[in-house]
C-alpha cells in the first residue's frame, strides 16, 4: 500500500474510532497466504438512497458512487454474501480485502438508485426486505414486483422483520409471529425463504437472539462494526454501517481495508444492558500478538481507560452511564500496512 494511502488510512481511523460511531475494536489480521487469500470479509450495510430528509440512514448519490469506485478500481473482491458464509462454515480460503455488499428495509429508493449502479458495476449484493411496508403499497418501498424483479436478478434476499421496528423488548411469541409472517411473505411472493436475517436498527438481545437461531436463519446480522471470521458468532455478525455523516470515501476504504479482533469471553453477552455502564471485558485470540495499542473509545465519552487484567485478557472501563437507547463500544489495533484491526459492540439502554 502506498505510503500516502496508508497515512490517510491511519488518520481516518484514529478520527473514526474517536467519534464511536462507526469504527470497532480492531485486532492484529490474521495472515495472508503467499496467494493473498485469507479467511476473512468485510460487510457494507446501506439503507436509503439520495434521502437528504433522513440522513441518519440514507447515503448520498455522490458517497454511494464513490464507493462502488473505489471497490472497482481498488485491490477488492465483492463476492455475494451466502458464498462468503459458506467460505467461512467450510474453511474454504476467501480473496484478501474480499467485500460484502447489504442493504436493509427494501426502500424504493434503493430500487431506483443503488440498484441500477450496482447492476452497471456488476456487483451483487443481498437485500433484507421489511415486508409489512410492501404489503401496505408504501410509496416509500419498493414493490412486490420490484422485488421479484430483483430476485430474478440474482439478488439475495433476506429478512428484516415484517416490520423495521426494533424486536427487542417484544415479547417472544409476538417476535416468532413477526418472523413466521416475514418468512412467509417473503415465501409467497417470491419463491424464496430467507436464510439470512438483519436485526431492525441492528438491536438485539440473547433472547432475541437465541429465538432468530430456533427459526432457522443460518446467519443473522447486527449494525455493530466489525470484519467477518470463521471464529464470529453467526447469530450476531458485523456490518459496517455507511450513511450521509459518514459516508466519506475515506472512511469506506477505510472500513473495506478493515481486519478482524478476535476475542472470547466477551462481557456482557447480552447487549440489552441490566447494569450501565457495563462491565466490558474479552479475552484477546492469541493470534493477535502484542496488544499494546489497541484502544477502546464508547460513544458520547470519548476515549476509554484500559486495564489488562492479564497479558491477553482486557477490560474497558467506562466512566459514565449510557442514555437510553442505541449506544456503542469500538476498539481499535493498527496493523501492518495502514490497515487496522477492529472489534464493535453495540448494546441496548432500556428506557
Amino acid at each position: 500500500m502506498p505510503f500516502r494511502r496508508a497515512a490517510t488510512l491511519f488518520a481516518v481511523a484514529a478520527a473514526w474510532a474517536f467519534q464511536a460511531l462507526a469504527g470497532s475494536p480492531g485486532v492484529a489480521a490474521p495472515a495472508v497466504a503467499g496467494d493473498g487469500t485469507t479467511n476473512t470479509a468485510v460487510v457494507f450495510a446501506y439503507d436509503r438512497f439520495g434521502e437528504d430528509q433522513t440522513p441518519s440512514i440514507s447515503i448520498r448519490i455522490d458517497q454511494f458512487e464513490a464507493h462502488l469506485d473505489e471497490l472497482q478500481d481498488g485491490d477488492y473482491q465483492v463476492l455475494p454474501l451466502p458464498r462468503i458464509l459458506e467460505a467461512l462454515r467450510s474453511g474454504a480460503p476467501l480473496p484478501d480485502r474480499t467485500v460484502a455488499i447489504t442493504i436493509d428495509e427494501a426502500s424504493g429508493s434503493a430500487f431506483r438508485e443503488a440498484w441500477p449502479r450496482l447492476k452497471a458495476a456488476r456487483l451483487p449484493f443481498t437485500l433484507f426486505v421489511a415486508t409489512d411496508a410492501i404489503d401496505r403499497g408504501s410509496p416509500a418501498h419498493m414493490s412486490w414486483a420490484e422485488v421479484r424483479q430483483l430476485a430474478a436478478a440474482g439478488v439475495t434476499l433476506g429478512g428484516l422483520g415484517a416490520s423495521t421496528q426494533s424486536l427487542v423488548s417484544r415479547p417472544a411469541e409476538e417476535v416468532k409471529a413477526e418472523l413466521r409472517r416475514m418468512a412467509d411473505r417473503l415465501q409467497a411472493e417470491t419463491g424464496q425463504r430467507p436464510t439470512l436475517f438483519a436485526y431492525p436498527q441492528g438491536e438485539v438481545s440473547s433472547a432475541l437472539r437465541t429465538i432468530v437461531t430456533e427459526q432457522g436463519f443460518a446467519a443473522a446480522f447486527g449494525q455493530q462494526s466489525g470484519v467477518l471470521h470463521p471464529q464470529a458468532d453467526r447469530a450476531t455478525l458485523p456490518r459496517f454501517v455507511m450513511n450521509e455523516s459518514f459516508g466519506s470515501v475515506d472512511r469506506f476504504r477505510l472500513a473495506a481495508n478493515a481486519l478482524p479482533l478476535p476475542v472470547t469471553d466477551l462481557t456482557p453477552d447480552d447487549p440489552l444492558l441490566t447494569v450501565n455502564p457495563p462491565s466490558i471485558g474479552f479475552t484477546v485470540s492469541d493470534e493477535i500478538g502484542d496488544i499494546a495499542r489497541l484502544a477502546c473509545f464508547a460513544a458520547g465519552q470519548g476515549r476509554t481507560a484500559l486495564e489488562r487484567v492479564t497479558e491477553d485478557r482486557v477490560e474497558v472501563r467506562i466512566r459514565d452511564p449510557f442514555p437510553p437507547g442505541r449506544t456503542r463500544v469500538n476498539c481499535t489495533l493498527p496493523a501492518p500496512e495502514g490497515r487496522w484491526r477492529w472489534l464493535g459492540m453495540q448494546f441496548v439502554v432500556p428506557e
